[in-house]
């Protein structure tokens, strides 16, 4: 019998997986992995029942015993022990092969057992585990040779055999796994591909929908507001109705942003993407307006950075905000306002804002940012800028980003 590997089944292995932590001995799948070895380990020990029978018990008795210790490995504490103590199973067994072929006798034809340690280590172990099996295997075929008083030529040229034996299968397990491995990686790629394509096609028909009805109809409404507007002499009237086509045509605006943000879904999300995802979710939803190539202007690790700015800034000022409005503008920097509005008193302070906005002064602060904190009516307004990708900066922003 052999130990288990250390994950479920061929299909989960990763060429260096051993040593994680887990017990290598307990996972789910065991039976179907060690049944077979087990059953090929019993029938060696069985066939020394055949004529002539077992030249030495000695060894007999040696072979079982190693062969009991291995079942053993299983009542081990694996998570407590260092990572390279399983490589001591199939070497146990290995040595319990070669008491094996010491009592049936070098012509018994049960030599080839010796190969089962090796097989077993390629398919469910590390590397340098199959190269201490392989060197195991040529130590055993070297002691049958001497026990056998082989000729020394002979001895050369069987350790030369075995131990090219060895490495092949060695080898050829090994970059069988590999190739199993980056292949279902490459299926897991090209399926969540798939379901990326499926998704942004449902994506685009719901833009073009948006798009082709919702957006047309707000703005027929508009012109028709307009239109009845014009009609009236009353100021009052004239104002609120005004007014409304106003709201309208931000919520124009905001729609087709959204739209924005619906089709160009697929692959790594720009930051005008990453700002709509993060503001799609709070309450209330922020006025989001864009200025500028916004996608275009920060370095990848520099967007990270100003999306968790953001998301600080954000969860401060949403409590006590009626109403938030965000500009991202790309100019000369990158500028970024959030303004938070609403009914409650605000926290007095440093700079008007007081030490909730610490937090976020802090995080600034660590990012090479400076935050700008000013008391607008009503509320308050938090302010930064980043510097351009094409900034001479850039590199020192991409630092701080990235936390060197």
């Amino acid at each position: 019998m052999e130990p288990a590997p250390r994950s479920a089944s061929l299909n989960e292995l990763r060429p260096d997986d051993a040593g994680s932590g887990d017990p290598p001995f307990r996972r789910p799948g065991l039976i179907v992995r060690a049944g077979p070895f087990a059953l090929v380990a019993v029938a060696a020990e069985a066939s020394l029942a055949l004529p002539p029978g077992p030249h030495a018990w000695t060894e007999v008795t040696i072979s079982l015993l190693l062969l009991a210790v291995v079942p053993l490995a299983f009542l081990l504490p694996w998570d407590r022990l260092p990572s390279w103590m399983p490589v001591l199973v199939p070497l146990v067994y290995t040595g319990s092969a070669l008491a094996l072929t010491l009592a049936a006798g070098t012509i018994s034809g049960v030599g080839i057992v010796v190969l089962i340690p090796l097989i077993w280590t390629a398919l469910f172990h590390r590397r340098w585990e199959s190269a201490c099996v392989v060197v195991a295997i040529v130590a055993a075929e070297i002691v049958v040779s001497l026990v056998q008083s082989a000729p020394g030529a002979v001895i050369v040229r069987r350790e030369l055999l075995w131990a090219a034996l060895g490495v092949l299968l060695a080898v050829a397990t090994h970059g069988l796994r590999d190739r199993i491995r980056h292949s279902q990686d490459a299926n897991a790629r090209l399926q969540e591909r798939i379901g990326e394509l499926m998704v942004v096609e449902d994506r685009d028909r719901l833009a073009a929908d948006l798009q082709g009805s919702v957006v047309q109809r707000i703005f027929a409404a508009g012109l028709k507001l307009q239109g009845a507007a014009s009609q009236t002499a009353q100021p009052e009237v004239r104002r609120r109705v005004e007014s409304s086509v106003t709201d309208l045509d931000d919520a124009i605006r905001l729609l087709r942003q959204a739209i924005f943000g619906l089709e160009h879904r697929l692959g790594p999300l720009s930051l005008r993407q990453q700002v709509l995802r993060l503001c799609a979710d709070m309450s209330p939803v922020p006025e989001i307006t864009f200025a500028g190539p916004v996608d275009e202007a920060l370095l990848p690790a520099a967007e990270d950075q100003l999306a968790d700015l953001l998301r600080v800034a954000l969860g401060l000022i949403a409590p006590r905000a009626a109403q938030i409005f965000l500009r991202v503008e790309a100019g000369q920097d990158l500028r970024v306002v959030v303004t938070g509005t609403g009914p409650e008193p605000w926290p007095a302070g440093i700079n008007g804002a007081g030490p909730d906005f610490a937090p976020l002064v802090d995080r600034g602060g660590q990012a090479g940012l400076e935050i700008e904190i000013e008391p607008v009516a009503d509320g308050t307004q938090l302010a930064w800028s980043s510097p351009l990708r094409s900034s001479p900066s850039r590199r020192a922003l991409a630092d701080a980003a990235d936390g060197r």
